[in-house]
């Protein structure tokens, strides 16, 4: 590499101006319209996106009429408890949280990096919110005590990527394992934070101190949604533009297509991969304080809402684009929150939900399947992802 390009910056500009078909290898050769994939990109997109949701529907449908119950009945309902009257504005709040979950998840898969830490990381970020939050709020003015615990769970979150980053960095330890590791572990040690150092004085239940409504994160003028909404929507445009239109994001494509082509590039991959970590787990830190300080303010020992479990599948569906996923993160808060009121008036548990979400991981895996055997083109990862998923298996 040259002295007047240190960065490979010059080697990087000879990679195609649009990323190959998700699944291809980085230096494949494009095809022509009369071989390779059967389908176009549009339609291959449509199909892998759209087609697992709408299937996973339709069988849940029929199982509703062999327990009895009318489908018709039921998705009114999540219509109406989701969306209707001011329901909206519930599904948009449920939505801020896992918006910011996804933008964190998104960065790393595209660098070719599985954090499957997001429990620990999300659960530690709010022991740490709901620990610091009410004695800040008796020294700061509400806004300064708001922004130093969205920076305080940021820093937290990214805290705890860097162990696994180190290992994948420096020793190349398959992340999968290691971020599980430290999920376990920093679970366990949020219940620990919340059970000793955090713990209300005031009550027998295993919580934090309560931080009081008005100094929570304040509501859009004429609406119960807070601004967390709006400042997941503002990340996501920014982590698309990013990913889309910088060269931080080529170089976290480049690292994503092959480690090999990267460090041929003369690009820092150990930097891109702790660069990737930090800001994955910053992101999943600021979703749980906007989580705390925008609907609970205080946490509980017990506490898990396990969004990231259902986020990962979202952002499949929508390819790793920051933009495309916020449509499908809509949906299931619609079907979250609607959810509850359906399953109720249906006297079905409200797991039922988990089936349908089951059913479209399965579709996934199904349409994963046919479209390798039958060569329709595209996927839902990356090379390099389904790669890293294999060698995971493979160590475990």
């Amino acid at each position: 590499m040259s002295d007047a390009d240190p960065r490979g910056l010059a080697a990087i500009r000879t990679l195609p101006a649009e990323p190959p078909v998700v699944g291809e290898p980085a230096d494949a050769a494009p095809r022509s319209s009369s071989t390779g994939s059967r389908i176009g990109r549009p339609l291959d997109a449509l199909i892998r996106g759209i087609g697992p949701v709408v299937l996973a529907l339709l069988v849940s449908a029929l199982l509703l009429v062999a327990l009895g119950r009318n489908p018709a009945t039921f998705y009114t309902d999540i219509w109406s408890g989701g969306v209707g009257g001011t329901a909206w504005q519930d599904s948009a709040t449920r939505m801020a949280p896992l918006l910011l979950i996804a933008a964190g998840l998104i960065i790393v898969f595209r660098a070719n990096i599985w954090n499957l830490g997001y429990d620990g990381q999300f659960l530690l970020a709010a022991a740490v919110v709901g620990g610091l939050g009410p004695p800040l709020a008796e020294v700061l003015p509400v806004w300064l005590m708001l922004v130093a615990l969205f920076l305080a769970a940021g820093a937290t979150g990214a805290a705890w990527t860097l162990l696994p980053a180190f290992l994948k960095a420096r020793y190349e330890v398959n992340e999968i394992v290691t971020t599980l590791m430290t999920s376990f572990l920093g679970i366990s040690l949020a219940a620990i934070l919340v059970k000793g150092p955090f713990q209300d004085p005031g009550t027998q239940v295993a919580q934090t101190r309560v931080v009081a409504i008005n100094q929570m994160l304040p509501n859009i003028p004429g609406t119960t949604l807070n601004v967390s909404f709006v400042i997941a929507l503002c990340i996501m445009v920014v982590v698309y533009y990013v990913m889309s239109r910088t060269s931080l994001g080529l170089r976290l494509y480049v690292l994503g297509a092959s480690r090999r082509a990267a460090i041929h590039s003369g690009l820092h991959v150990n930097r891109i991969i702790t660069g990737a970590f930090l800001a994955s787990g910053a992101l999943i830190g600021f979703a749980a304080a906007a989580e705390v300080t925008g609907i609970w303010g205080y946490v509980r020992a017990e506490w898990n809402p396990n969004f990231g479990a259902a986020v990962i599948p979202l952002v499949f569906l929508a390819r790793l684009n920051a933009l495309a996923v916020i449509p499908f993160i809509a949906f299931y808060s619609v079907l979250s929150i609607g959810g509850d009121v359906a399953t109720q008036h249906a006297q079905l548990p409200i797991d039922f939900l988990l089936v349908v979400v089951g059913l479209i991981l399965l579709f996934m895996a199904l349409t994963e399947y046919l479209g390798n055997r039958r060569d329709l083109g595209g996927s839902y990862l990356t090379e390099g992802l389904a790669n890293a998923l294999k060698k995971g298996r493979t160590d475990a």
